[in-house]
Protein backbone atom coordinates (compact mmCIF):
# COMPACT_ATOMS: atom_id res chain seq x y z
CA UNK A 1 0.00 0.00 0.00
CA UNK A 2 1.65 3.20 -1.03
CA UNK A 3 1.46 6.44 0.91
CA UNK A 4 -1.13 7.87 -1.46
CA UNK A 5 -3.58 5.14 -0.43
CA UNK A 6 -3.30 6.19 3.22
CA UNK A 7 -4.00 9.77 2.29
CA UNK A 8 -7.37 8.57 1.08
CA UNK A 9 -8.25 7.39 4.56
CA UNK A 10 -6.44 10.02 6.61
CA UNK A 11 -7.06 13.27 4.78
CA UNK A 12 -10.16 15.05 3.66
CA UNK A 13 -10.39 14.25 -0.04
CA UNK A 14 -13.19 14.44 -2.54
CA UNK A 15 -15.87 11.81 -2.84
CA UNK A 16 -14.70 11.18 -6.41
CA UNK A 17 -11.19 10.35 -5.16
CA UNK A 18 -12.64 8.02 -2.52
CA UNK A 19 -14.65 6.23 -5.20
CA UNK A 20 -11.50 5.77 -7.29
CA UNK A 21 -9.59 4.53 -4.25
CA UNK A 22 -12.33 1.99 -3.45
CA UNK A 23 -12.41 0.91 -7.07
CA UNK A 24 -8.63 0.35 -7.13
CA UNK A 25 -8.83 -1.87 -4.02
CA UNK A 26 -11.86 -3.75 -5.36
CA UNK A 27 -10.10 -4.36 -8.67
CA UNK A 28 -6.89 -5.39 -6.92
CA UNK A 29 -8.84 -8.03 -5.00
CA UNK A 30 -7.28 -10.07 -2.22
CA UNK A 31 -3.76 -8.67 -2.68
CA UNK A 32 -4.80 -5.02 -2.63
CA UNK A 33 -7.06 -5.49 0.39
CA UNK A 34 -4.35 -7.48 2.18
CA UNK A 35 -1.92 -4.59 1.63
CA UNK A 36 -4.52 -2.19 3.02
CA UNK A 37 -4.87 -4.34 6.15
CA UNK A 38 -1.09 -4.61 6.54
CA UNK A 39 -0.95 -0.83 6.49
CA UNK A 40 -3.63 -0.73 9.19
CA UNK A 41 -1.61 -3.13 11.35
CA UNK A 42 1.45 -0.94 10.94
CA UNK A 43 -0.57 2.12 11.96
CA UNK A 44 -2.02 0.31 14.98
CA UNK A 45 1.46 -0.68 16.14
CA UNK A 46 2.70 2.88 16.00
CA UNK A 47 -0.25 4.99 17.05
CA UNK A 48 0.06 7.17 20.16
CA UNK A 49 -2.37 9.27 22.17
CA UNK A 50 -2.26 12.09 19.64
CA UNK A 51 -3.41 9.64 16.93
CA UNK A 52 -6.43 8.26 18.78
CA UNK A 53 -9.10 10.29 17.00
CA UNK A 54 -7.63 9.77 13.53
CA UNK A 55 -7.13 6.04 14.17
CA UNK A 56 -10.79 5.47 14.96
CA UNK A 57 -11.74 7.77 12.10
CA UNK A 58 -9.84 5.81 9.47
CA UNK A 59 -11.22 2.51 10.77
CA UNK A 60 -14.73 3.96 10.42
CA UNK A 61 -13.99 5.27 6.93
CA UNK A 62 -12.55 1.91 5.85
CA UNK A 63 -15.61 0.13 7.27
CA UNK A 64 -17.81 2.48 5.26
CA UNK A 65 -15.82 1.95 2.05
CA UNK A 66 -15.51 -1.82 2.48
CA UNK A 67 -18.53 -2.99 4.50
CA UNK A 68 -18.14 -6.61 3.37
CA UNK A 69 -14.46 -7.49 3.68
CA UNK A 70 -15.39 -11.18 3.54
CA UNK A 71 -15.70 -10.71 -0.24
CA UNK A 72 -11.91 -10.52 -0.31
CA UNK A 73 -11.47 -13.43 2.12
CA UNK A 74 -13.90 -15.19 4.51
CA UNK A 75 -11.30 -14.83 7.28
CA UNK A 76 -11.76 -11.04 7.17
CA UNK A 77 -15.48 -11.00 7.94
CA UNK A 78 -14.90 -9.31 11.32
CA UNK A 79 -11.72 -7.40 10.51
CA UNK A 80 -13.14 -3.93 11.24
CA UNK A 81 -14.51 -5.02 14.62
CA UNK A 82 -11.15 -6.62 15.41
CA UNK A 83 -9.22 -3.48 14.48
CA UNK A 84 -11.63 -1.34 16.48
CA UNK A 85 -11.09 -3.59 19.50
CA UNK A 86 -7.30 -3.55 19.07
CA UNK A 87 -7.36 0.26 18.91
CA UNK A 88 -9.58 0.45 22.00
CA UNK A 89 -7.34 -1.84 24.03
CA UNK A 90 -4.20 -0.02 22.93
CA UNK A 91 -5.84 3.29 23.85
CA UNK A 92 -6.46 1.91 27.34
CA UNK A 93 -2.80 0.85 27.59
CA UNK A 94 -1.63 4.28 26.45
CA UNK A 95 -3.74 5.84 29.19
CA UNK A 96 -2.42 3.39 31.78
CA UNK A 97 1.31 3.53 31.06
CA UNK A 98 2.72 7.04 30.90
CA UNK A 99 5.07 8.03 28.05
CA UNK A 100 7.94 8.39 30.53
CA UNK A 101 7.63 4.70 31.45
CA UNK A 102 7.55 3.30 27.89
CA UNK A 103 11.23 3.17 27.04
CA UNK A 104 13.32 0.03 27.42
CA UNK A 105 12.58 -3.62 26.75
CA UNK A 106 9.11 -5.12 27.14
CA UNK A 107 7.74 -8.63 26.96
CA UNK A 108 4.36 -10.25 26.58
CA UNK A 109 3.43 -13.50 28.32
CA UNK A 110 0.38 -15.65 27.62
CA UNK A 111 -0.44 -18.65 29.80
CA UNK A 112 -3.20 -20.88 31.06
CA UNK A 113 -1.97 -22.44 34.31
CA UNK A 114 -4.77 -25.04 34.20
CA UNK A 115 -3.56 -26.72 31.01
CA UNK A 116 -0.39 -28.50 29.92
CA UNK A 117 0.19 -26.03 27.10
CA UNK A 118 3.47 -24.18 27.22
CA UNK A 119 3.77 -20.57 28.26
CA UNK A 120 4.13 -18.23 25.29
CA UNK A 121 6.59 -15.39 25.75
CA UNK A 122 7.45 -12.60 23.33
CA UNK A 123 10.61 -10.96 24.72
CA UNK A 124 12.79 -8.12 23.48
CA UNK A 125 9.97 -5.84 22.34
CA UNK A 126 9.56 -2.09 22.25
CA UNK A 127 6.53 -0.71 24.02
CA UNK A 128 4.81 -0.12 20.66
CA UNK A 129 5.37 -3.72 19.59
CA UNK A 130 4.36 -5.18 22.96
CA UNK A 131 1.25 -3.01 23.35
CA UNK A 132 0.12 -3.96 19.83
CA UNK A 133 0.57 -7.69 20.54
CA UNK A 134 -1.25 -7.32 23.87
CA UNK A 135 -4.11 -5.56 22.08
CA UNK A 136 -4.15 -8.21 19.35
CA UNK A 137 -4.17 -11.26 21.67
CA UNK A 138 -6.32 -9.87 24.51
CA UNK A 139 -9.74 -10.32 22.83
CA UNK A 140 -9.13 -14.02 22.14
CA UNK A 141 -8.26 -15.12 25.66
CA UNK A 142 -9.94 -18.35 26.70
CA UNK A 143 -11.19 -19.29 30.15
CA UNK A 144 -8.35 -19.25 32.71
CA UNK A 145 -5.83 -17.79 30.23
CA UNK A 146 -4.04 -14.64 31.15
CA UNK A 147 -1.92 -12.13 29.33
CA UNK A 148 0.85 -10.02 30.87
CA UNK A 149 2.55 -6.97 29.48
CA UNK A 150 5.65 -6.22 31.49
CA UNK A 151 8.72 -4.08 31.32
CA UNK A 152 12.10 -5.69 31.86
CA UNK A 153 13.94 -3.86 34.64
CA UNK A 154 16.93 -6.17 35.09
CA UNK A 155 18.16 -9.01 32.94
CA UNK A 156 20.98 -11.51 32.78
CA UNK A 157 21.47 -13.23 29.45
CA UNK A 158 24.02 -15.70 28.10
CA UNK A 159 24.34 -17.17 24.66
CA UNK A 160 25.78 -20.64 24.13
CA UNK A 161 28.62 -21.21 21.73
Amino acid sequence: MNRNHWQHLENGISEEELVLFKQSIDEGGYSAFHMLLEGFKHKLKQFQERDEKSTFSWIAKARQLFPNPEHFSPSWSNVWDEMQEIASIKTKLLRTISPEERDGEWQLILDNPHTIQEVVCHPGLTFDEASYLYSYFRPGLQKNEYIRLQKIKSMVMEVGS
